[in-house]
């Protein structure tokens, strides 16, 4: 290996700059010949207790099972392939086999450990299956293929997807209470939410009405929620988001699922005891029949962007009447800034429409007549308070539009579900409110 290593640093001959050959070849080498070591190491400590407990166990149903033989697995590893030995059992009242070894080295019913499962969730979660595959080669000298790395990390996300469905109806039950926030208490937590369509296969939209030109749905919607703390505003009265205090919450789900996962995240953030909570999302629904239910003692803020959009619409649909368009939507954005909504509505209703266009204006208006107490911007401004959901709209483009919506891809619901997860997972900040087993 020594003698390799140094032909392979030798400079090249010829003319020109004498600079090392191989240095990256010997880098990979050493990696190699090093994670080798360690594997055969890992297997030697593993080989020591390959979980033999006597000739009998209790299989779990109140039987015995009896010890039959030792039997190999093949298990992939951060540092490579290894070969574990582990004692069998059989419980002939079950019918069953028992390995109890597997159940302390967290691998029954896979042949990754749990390092390298790791591994592939993160690399899985962040880039497509084929890049994932492409960068645990690289980075770390470990060779599986694309399908592997997709199943494995499907698997994972579905099973934290599970685990934290379990977790949030614990916390709604008060089975397991969140701690109070750390000192100093965040003045505010905001929970925002948005959807955002995610391209399925063909099987998971069967059956669905969607906007295709056939009317078919492409797509199923992954609802995002995203929570966050503020403390306090800048020098200009502006709100601050208080960093490293947002966490993700995702499920293509319907919305009661998604409520619950909203509210178990709210009360484990906290919501108990901090000041204020501030529900922001755009003019849909569910968020506010959602917010309404599970939030009831919440401040509700339309995000002002969304509220300028629909003001535009209304202009466009009154500016063949209007006599100064772009003056008529200067006054009424004045006025939305300052959530005097009902001067708006009345500057709208000063004209007469009959038809199609006079329906077309009570739809317009309804959105700013429903949602009139939402959009008080001046006062929710001079409280401190964020009018924007910018944080959400984001968390829709970063964390599930950029790994589930690239050119070409298709998900199943299972799948899109476990990848969203760990992605949340991995880009949200976990502040300690940390939930505890109640007394009760």
């Amino acid at each position: 290996m020594s003698q390799l290593a140094l032909a392979a640093l030798d400079p090249a001959p010829g003319p020109g700059p004498r600079t090392p050959r191989g240095l990256a070849v010997v880098e990979t080498s050493i990696r190699a010949a090093m994670t080798g070591l360690g594997a055969r190491l890992l297997e030697g400590l593993l080989d020591a207790d390959p979980g033999h407990r006597g000739p009998h166990i209790e299989c779990g149903a109140r039987h015995r099972a009896r010890f039959v033989a030792y039997r190999d697995k093949h298990l992939d590893t951060v540092l490579g392939p290894i070969t574990l030995r582990r004692a069998y059992y059989h419980c002939p009242d079950c019918n069953r086999g028992l390995i109890p070894r597997d159940a302390q080295l967290d691998v029954v019913g896979v042949s990754l450990s749990p390092g390298l499962r790791t591994m592939i969730d993160r690399a899985g979660a962040t880039v497509p299956f084929a890049q994932a595959a492409g960068l645990l080669t690289e980075l770390a000298g470990i060779t599986l293929d694309t399908k592997r790395v997709e199943r494995a990390a499907e698997a994972d996300g579905t099973k934290a997807a599970a685990a934290l469905a379990e977790q949030t109806q614990a916390i709604l039950t008060r089975q397991v209470v969140a701690l109070p926030p750390a000192e100093p208490v965040p003045d505010m937590l905001y929970v925002a939410m948005d959807g955002t369509g995610v391209p399925m296969t063909p099987a998971e939209t069967a059956g669905r009405s969607g906007k295709s030109p056939d009317g078919r749905a492409r797509t199923r919607e992954a609802k995002l929620a995203a929570l966050f703390t503020q403390t306090r505003t800048d020098e200009d009265g502006y709100p601050v988001r208080d960093p490293g205090s947002c966490s993700y919450r995702v499920t293509l789900d319907p919305v009661d699922t998604f409520a619950d996962l909203v509210q178990a995240e709210a009360l484990r953030r906290g919501a108990d005891h901090i000041r204020q909570l501030v529900v922001l999302g755009d003019g849909a629904r569910w968020i506010w029949n959602l917010a309404t239910a599970r939030f009831p003692a919440a401040t509700q803020i339309v995000d002002l962007f969304h509220a300028r959009e629909h003001l535009h619409e209304l202009a466009d649909l009154l500016a063949f009447i209007t006599t100064d368009p772009a003056s008529w939507l200067t006054e009424r954005s004045a006025e939305l800034d300052a959530g005097d909504i009902e001067a708006v509505i009345r500057a709208a209703r000063v004209y007469t429409l009959d038809g199609p266009k006079a329906a077309d204006l009570d739809k317009a208006l309804a959105y700013f007549e429903t949602n009139a107490h939402r959009m008080r911007y001046a006062y929710f401004r001079n409280l401190g308070m964020f009018v924007g959901s910018g944080v959400v709209e984001a968390g829709c483009k970063a964390v599930i539009g950029a790994r589930l919506k690239q050119s070409g891809m298709h998900w199943s619901a299972r799948g899109a579900t476990g990848i969203a997860t760990l992605r949340c997972a991995h880009t949200s900040h976990h502040p300690n409110q940390t939930p505890h087993a109640s007394a009760a």
